[in-house]
C-alpha cells in the first residue's frame, strides 16, 4: 500500500527511451529508500547504498533531493528540514565562532557540526544556509503547510536571514555586498559577490520578512523587531549582482569574467577531474568551473534574469564548465531546455540518469549519487516539463525533445495530485485528486478542475546554435 501510494503520485513515464525510463524509476526508488524513514536523521549523499562520503550530508539534500521529495513524498521533505531545525544549536554556535549573528549551517555534516576541515569549500560555502531557506520556501509553497511554517520554517528563515545581514555589508554606494565566499562552483573559492549566493541570500531575506509578517507573534518570540525586518528588506533590495556590460553576461562573481581562461586545449583527458591533478591555487584564479553556479542561479532564481540573459549566460558558461561534479547534469539540462537547446538537454538527462547504472564516473562501488538521480527527475520535470514554483504560483513551460514521443509525470500540490503530459505539440493537464487549482502554461493562467483536462499548444522553440563545452567534457551521448 505504501509503495502503491508513492508510485501513484510520483511516477514518470517516457515514450521513446526505455533505458532512461528504467533509470529514472531506479533513481526514484533509491531516493524513496533514503528519505522515507529519515527519523530525525539527515539524507546522506549516498543514501543507503554505500560508504561514500562516510555517510555525510551536504547541501545536495536541500537543493536536489528535497525538490523531488516535496513534490512526491512531502512528509519526507518535512522530516529532513526538521532534522536541520534540530541542529540549530550547533549552527548558532558555529556562527558565534565566526563572529556572526544567526546560524551558520555546515557544508558537510552528520550531527549538525561542520565535518570539513577545508575552509574554502566548507564554511566559506555559506550558500548552504540560503539553500536550506529555499527548501523551506519551496516546501511551504508546494504543500501549504502553515503549521510547519510556524513551528519549523520561520525560525530557520529568521536565523539564516540574521546570518546574511551580519555576513554582508553596505558599501559606499549603498550596495549590499557579500564578500569572501565560495559558491556552488568549488573551483572558485573565496570570491566576492557570487551571484548564486547573493540571489539566494536575497530570497532568504525577503522570505524571512514575509513569513515574520504572516506570523508576528511567533516572530516576536524570536526577538524579531520591525526595525530588523526593514533592515533585511533594505539589504535584499540593495543586493549587489555583478554584470559584465562588455560581454553582456552576468559574472559568476565579481571580476570573474576578467580572469584568465583555463587552457582547456592543453588539458589531456586523464587530467580530469581537475581537483585531483591541478593545484587549487591555479583553479581559483582562472575561468574554469567545476559545476553549474551561475546556471544554477538561473534555475532557482529564474525571476532575476531575462530570457535573453539566460541564453547568453548559458552559452558563455557552457564553454567553461568541466562537470567534475555529478551535480552538474540535472541543472544544465533544465536551463538548456529553457533556452531551447533540447538536444543538449536530452544528453544531460541521459548522463544524469545513467551515471550509476553505467558507472560513468567509475566510482559507483562507493554508492549511488543520490543528488544526481534526483537531478534526472529535475531534468524531466523542471526541464522538459518547465515546472517552476514561486510562492502561490505553480507554472509550467513544457517542451519535448525530439528523442521522446511523450513525457508524463505526476506530483503533489497542496493536497492535490496533478498529472502533466507533454507531447511534441501540446501539453495536457489533469487533476487526479483534490479541488480546482490555478496553474499557468507558458505564462498563460488557467483553472484546472477534476471534471475536465486542459490541453494547451506548446509554442515554437527558439532556434540557436548549440553551445560548445570544453574539449572532451561534452555530455555522454547515445546514437538512438
Amino acid at each position: 500500500m505504501y509503495l502503491d501510494e508513492f508510485w501513484n503520485a510520483c511516477d514518470v513515464e517516457l515514450d521513446g527511451d526505455d533505458e532512461v525510463q528504467q533509470a529514472v524509476r531506479f533513481g526514484l526508488f533509491h531516493i524513496l529508500q533514503a528519505g522515507a524513514r529519515g527519523e530525525a536523521r539527515p539524507i546522506p549523499a549516498k543514501g543507503l547504498t554505500g560508504p561514500g562520503y562516510d555517510g555525510h550530508a551536504f547541501w545536495d539534500t536541500e537543493t536536489f533531493v528535497l525538490p523531488l521529495l516535496t513534490c512526491t513524498l512531502p512528509p519526507a521533505a518535512a522530516s529532513a528540514l526538521r532534522w536541520r531545525h534540530a541542529t540549530l544549536p550547533a549552527a548558532r554556535a558555529r556562527a558565534q565562532q565566526l563572529e556572526l549573528n544567526g546560524a551558520s549551517f555546515p557544508w558537510r555534516t552528520i550531527n549538525g557540526e561542520e565535518s570539513s576541515g577545508y575552509w574554502p569549500a566548507s564554511t566559506a560555502a555559506f550558500h548552504v544556509n540560503a539553500d536550506i531557506a529555499d527548501a523551506v520556501v519551496r516546501y511551504v509553497g508546494m504543500t501549504g503547510d502553515i503549521d510547519f511554517e510556524v513551528e519549523i520554517g520561520l525560525e530557520l528563515l529568521v536565523e539564516t536571514a540574521r546570518l546574511w545581514r551580519s555576513l554582508g555589508h553596505f558599501d559606499a554606494n549603498r550596495q549590499f555586498r557579500i564578500d569572501g565566499v565560495t559558491g556552488p562552483d568549488e573551483y572558485s573559492g573565496l570570491a566576492d559577490n557570487n551571484v548564486y549566493t547573493n540571489l539566494m541570500a536575497q530570497q532568504n531575506l525577503l522570505a524571512a520578512v514575509s513569513a515574520a509578517l504572516r506570523h508576528p507573534e511567533r516572530a516576536q518570540s524570536f526577538g524579531v523587531s520591525l526595525e530588523e525586518l526593514r533592515d533585511w528588506r533594505t539589504a535584499a533590495e540593495s543586493m549587489c549582482i555583478p554584470f559584465d556590460e562588455r560581454l553582456g553576461v552576468h559574472q559568476q562573481s565579481e571580476d570573474f569574467t576578467s580572469h584568465q581562461e583555463w587552457d582547456f586545449a592543453s588539458t589531456p583527458p586523464e587530467s580530469y577531474p581537475l581537483l585531483l591533478h591541478a593545484p587549487y591555487f591555479q583553479l581559483y584564479r582562472k575561468q574554469v568551473i567545476k559545476q553549474p553556479d551561475l546556471v544554477l542561479a538561473m534555475h532557482l532564481r529564474g525571476d532575476a534574469f531575462t530570457a535573453e540573459q539566460k541564453a547568453r549566460n548559458f552559452d558563455y558558461y557552457e564553454r567553461l564548465t568541466v562537470r567534475d561534479s555529478s551535480l552538474s547534469d540535472g541543472t544544465e539540462a533544465v536551463i538548456a531546455a529553457e533556452v531551447g537547446q533540447l538536444d543538449l538537454a536530452f544528453d544531460y538527462l541521459v548522463e544524469s540518469a545513467l551515471l550509476d547504472l553505467h558507472d560513468l564516473e567509475h566510482n559507483t562501488r562507493d554508492g549511488v549519487h543520490i543528488a544526481a538521480l534526483a537531478g534526472a527527475w529535475i531534468a524531466l520535470v523542471d526541464g522538459f516539463g518547465g515546472m517552476r514554483n514561486r510562492g502561490d504560483d505553480l507554472c509550467f513551460s513544457p517542451r519535448l525533445p525530439r528523442q521522446l514521443e511523450r513525457l508524463c509525470f505526476k506530483l503533489r500540490y497542496r493536497g492535490r495530485i496533478l498529472e502533466v503530459t507533454v507531447l511534441p505539440q501540446t501539453a495536457i493537464y489533469a487533476l487526479l485528486e483534490g479541488g480546482p487549482v490555478q496553474l499557468s502554461h507558458h505564462g498563460e493562467p488557467f483553472v484546472l478542475s477534476a471534471t475536465q483536462a486542459v490541453t494547451r499548444a506548446i509554442p515554437p522553440v527558439p532556434v540557436r546554435p548549440r553551445p560548445k563545452q570544453p574539449p572532451g567534457r561534452e555530455p555522454f551521448h547515445r546514437n538512438l
